[in-house]
């Protein structure tokens, strides 16, 4: 799939999600700017990850009953990176999961820039050391 399918595919299935009022995000705020966003979301709204090519299904076997949640994009405005607002967003959207019962948090951030810049929307190792 070209890069722009998978946009549009991307907005056509987070527009369906927000209208069935099963979509989850965190956004940041400096003033009534918004410069920081999160997803996240329980494994039913992001299934898309269990087909990838890179993703190695958890066991959850001895987890039964424990919800599997994922945080899947993190977008920061170009003149507040490097100033934490990605980590106010992981720490948020972590806040929010324990409200909604908890359960097991994938995430996949990068370790690597050979990506691009792109691979950087998914976090890095050390915001998710923190």
């Amino acid at each position: 799939m070209e890069r722009k399918d998978a946009i549009a595919l991307n907005r056509k299935e987070k527009k369906t999600l927000v209208t069935k009022g099963r979509s989850h995000g965190i956004l940041v705020y400096t003033g009534s700017q918004a410069v920081g966003w999160c997803q996240y979301g329980p494994r039913e709204e992001l299934p898309r990850i269990d087909s990838g090519r890179n993703y190695s299904n958890l066991d959850l076997s001895a987890d039964q009953g424990r919800k599997l949640w994922r945080l899947t994009c993190f977008f920061v405005d170009r003149d507040f990176r490097k100033k934490g607002v990605a980590g106010v967003a992981l720490r948020a959207a972590l806040h929010s999961i324990r409200e909604q019962g908890g359960g097991i948090v994938e995430a996949y951030p990068s370790i690597s820039k050979e990506g691009g810049t792109w691979s950087l929307w998914f976090g890095t190792v050390a915001m998710f050391e923190r």
